[in-house]
């Protein structure tokens, strides 16, 4: 005996009819807990010729009570969802992700900003070196070598691929002023030089906003070769302030070029914005970055010590599109730096430039600050050394005399 199977015919809406349950609207939640409303009104009856006042409920009446539900006052959900149910609150709110992201991106955006602020009780440079310059000042002649007045300067047309040829040209860039266009301006008064720094200084902002940037880094090189000469011992700390302001500039310009030139674009828009003032890495465009590099690679192809350290450390601000976890690395290496430099004088001032900006660039490092001030101890035994001695005999100073000029 065999059975056929066969599908029985089915219409689901008249089904859907027959067993879909009641629904009835609603205007309470029915995890809120419930009040009861009474009022109350007193109704006057007569009887029999006497008032008899009692008071019952009625839709008149003006005494309002609240009453809460005795059963929800000891409800637990109530109690721990404070009237609002999870799914209430999660309609209501954002999705996780979205909210992920945003409490992600504000917390980039504040922990930017807490960098980008100095302490209020950080000592502003700008008072401080006033009062370097009113104190440190010479009768005695000066000298300033330097190519930036020097008409015509060496085009190089070639285009380099390879890394190797890279650096080749930028050493050939650096060098170009070396050769014989350098010219020493000597016998000068100390007003005549500071004249020759503040051009120095407008020829550097000329040369930037006239596109030329090999020749601007030049200027800046030249600038830094300065703070290798102690000639006038007397004027060094001076002349610290017044190279410094320059390399400042220099400093300054670079980052607002770069800053300039980074656009990022927000979640969820796409016009390009430029970045705030404190922003992070990741915000800062692929072609920006490698601008930044470039910066860094030309300084580290300078073949002396000390302009490649105050070069390097004047735009270390720029540190910020790369990376934002490198700071302290780089103060070490820097500070590791100045133990080349031979003079203890030059050294110690290269300690305060590099502290001093590292405070504005990276407040929250503190490695750096020890180092230093171990290195600056350490010096002490050099100031009996027969380098010392025979400056302090040149210059017709005295040890006291000379323990003043340390910043």
């Amino acid at each position: 005996m065999s059975h056929e199977w066969q599908a029985a015919t089915k219409n689901y809406e008249i089904e859907k009819n027959i067993w879909l349950s009641k629904r009835e609207e609603v205007f309470d939640h029915p995890l809120k807990p419930s009040t009861i409303t009474v009022q109350e009104s007193k109704i006057k009856r007569r009887f029999g010729g006497s008032n008899t006042s009692s008071a019952s409920s009625s839709i008149s009446g003006t005494p309002k009570k609240n009453i809460s539900d005795p059963l929800s006052t000891f409800h637990p959900l109530s109690s721990a969802l404070d009237g609002t149910d999870p799914l209430s609150q999660f309609a209501a709110g954002l999705d996780p992700l979205s909210q992920m992201a945003e409490e992600h991106e504000r917390a980039k955006e504040l922990s930017a900003a807490r960098k980008c602020r100095l302490d209020d009780t950080f000592e502003p440079w700008s008072t401080k070196k006033v009062a370097i310059l009113s104190k440190f000042t010479t009768s005695e002649k000066l000298s300033i070598a330097t190519s930036f007045l020097s008409g015509g300067e060496k085009v190089i047309g070639k285009t380099t691929t390879s890394v190797s040829d890279k650096v080749k040209t930028r050493l050939e860039q650096l060098d170009d002023f070396e050769e014989g266009s350098v010219k020493e301006m000597l016998n000068l008064t100390q007003q005549e030089y500071v004249h020759r720094i503040e051009e120095l200084n407008q020829a550097l902002r000329e040369s930037w906003e006239q596109d030329q940037r090999v020749k601007a880094l030049k200027i800046g090189i030249q600038s830094a070769k300065l703070l290798v000469d102690t000639a006038v011992i007397q004027f060094y700390p001076s002349k610290f302030v017044l190279i410094t302001d320059i390399l400042d500039n220099f400093g300054n310009l670079v980052y607002q070029r770069i800053h300039s030139k980074a656009e990022h674009h927000k979640p969820g828009s796409k016009n390009p914005t430029p970045l705030p003032e404190c922003f992070t890495p990741d915000q800062v465009p692929e072609s920006a970055k490698e601008t930044c590099r470039n910066w860094f690679f030309k300084i580290a192809s300078i073949r002396e010590l000390i302009p490649r350290f105050y070069m390097e450390t004047a735009i270390l601000k720029s540190y910020s599109f790369l990376t934002q976890g490198e700071y302290a690395k780089a103060l070490i290496r820097l500070t590791k730096m100045i133990r080349g430099i031979g003079d203890p004088l030059v050294a110690a001032y290269a300690r305060c430039y590099l502290c001093r900006v590292g405070m504005s660039v990276a407040p929250e490092a503190h490695e750096h600050l020890r180092e230093n001030f171990w290195d600056f101890l350490m010096m002490y035994n050099q100031l009996q050394s027969n380098f010392v001695k025979e400056t302090l005999i040149k210059q017709n100073l005295d040890l006291p005399t000379y323990l003043t000029l340390y910043p």
